[in-house]
């Protein structure tokens, strides 16, 4: 059950208790037996808001401390869960679930007991909160490590209360006692790049053209429901240096839903929907221009490691203007779309509908088509007009060449 928070008044202060941070990741084991199904390094901080008995607002900074144990709550099977228990009362717990291709937080929760005057200083409520998400934004390929270095904050359904991961490496699912070697690394953690100067000729094959994607449904919630709403087929083109060939080749790739896991966050102009597969990471940035309602895919990362490529591919772009629609309205395009990333990678989109905001009973608003679609509509209208137009002159033809074959008979 997930409470609510009191209400406050406008006065507020914040309270730093002990570290900004923790000086040090937590390490925890869930084992069943002698077998290890999880294993994580976390560094985290709670900020929460709480009320005072002298009606003042206060928020506290928490971070995860080094005496954090593996709860009772922590446990292996289908679902395995991570309980970190800490201070007087409070922990963190993280469920993951797996598709057998890709696993994840399917929850997170973080119960925090205000009775705790250490933690919360002259709180108002002696309440023991339990607050919920399913969108944490973790998520790896099967046996490898999920490893994000990047600080990241994932809210918590209440105002002002947030967990704010950094220096993370955890693995559920594990085959074995140890951490994969292989890493699944967050977006955040994949720098920007550009296209850099190589003295490697680039003799790259003529890549073989797959049949058209299939179409995947994703979607980001927030608290209640749906934010962000995606129906895309998916293709990869990118040009990498080939381990096999030792030559620069092109390859294009299908986007396949079932193996991907798809999570992200909205904000009132900001969207992000992060797709987590065993072929590539994509993650969708889009923004929304409050003054004049309009949106856009303004970046776009992706990162790959295929068996065949001598070093792992990251690209990033944060000034693109994609899939431009209206608030309120979803962006379609039945047809194929190009989006250029860099040099090396454009992604490739088939009966594509996206709307990143203004969604509302998780259903996509009226559609602005994509100009290519609009285009292509424009052909069979022209001609039609034309095929109609070129029948009435025939018709009106012969209706003058009648009247007057009429008029040359007289009457005896």
């Amino acid at each position: 059950m997930t409470h609510r928070l009191p209400s406050v008044s406008a006065i507020s202060c914040f309270i730093v208790l002990g570290w900004l941070t923790a000086a040090h990741a937590v390490t925890f084991e869930v084992k069943n037996g002698n077998s290890t199904c999880i294993k994580a390094d976390i560094s985290a901080n709670f900020t929460i808001t709480y009320n005072s008995t002298t009606n003042v607002t206060k928020t506290v900074v928490v971070p995860l401390p080094e005496s954090a144990v593996v709860g009772n709550g922590s446990s292996c099977g289908d679902s395995p869960a991570l309980q970190a228990s800490f201070g007087d009362g409070h922990s963190l717990d993280l469920v993951f679930s797996s598709d057998g291709h890709i696993y994840r937080v399917a929850n997170l929760n973080l119960t925090y007991n205000l009775s705790d005057n250490a933690t919360f200083p002259g709180s108002s409520s002696k309440e023991i909160m339990v607050l919920t998400t399913n969108t944490s934004g973790i998520a790896a390929q099967l046996n490898t490590t999920y490893r994000c270095m990047s600080s990241s904050s994932v809210s918590l359904g209440g105002p002002g209360v947030t967990v704010t991961f950094f220096d993370i490496r955890l693995q559920a699912y594990m085959p074995s006692a140890n951490l994969s070697t292989n890493e699944t690394i967050c977006s955040a953690d994949i720098p920007s790049t550009t296209a850099a100067p190589t003295t490697t000729p680039i003799t790259s094959t003529t890549p073989v053209t797959p049949t058209n994607p299939e179409r995947g449904n994703y979607s980001v919630e927030n608290s209640t429901s749906a934010c962000l709403l995606a129906r895309m087929g998916l293709q990869l083109n990118l040009t990498y240096l080939s381990r096999n060939q030792n030559k620069t080749v092109v390859a294009i790739r299908n986007v396949v839903p079932s193996r991907m896991v798809a999570s992200g966050s909205c904000e009132s102009t900001t969207a992000t929907l992060q797709l987590t597969g065993d072929l590539a990471n994509l993650t969708f940035m889009f923004t929304l221009n409050s003054t004049t309602k309009k949106y856009q895919l303004s970046a776009l990362n992706m990162s790959a490691s295929w068996d065949d490529m001598r070093d792992p591919f990251k690209v990033s772009n944060s000034s693109l203007q994609y899939m431009q629609g209206t608030l309120g309205r979803s962006y379609m395009c039945n047809i194929e779309e190009v989006f250029p990333v860099v040099s090396t990678f454009s992604l490739n989109t088939f009966d594509l509908q996206v709307q990143p905001f203004g969604v509302h009973d998780n259903q996509f608003g009226p559609a602005d088509v994509c100009p290519m679609q609009k285009d292509n509509m424009l052909v069979p209208i022209i001609v039609g007009a034309s095929l109609a137009g070129l029948v009435l002159i025939v018709l009106i033809a012969y209706l003058i060449g009648r009247k007057r074959s009429h008029a040359g008979y007289q009457t005896i």
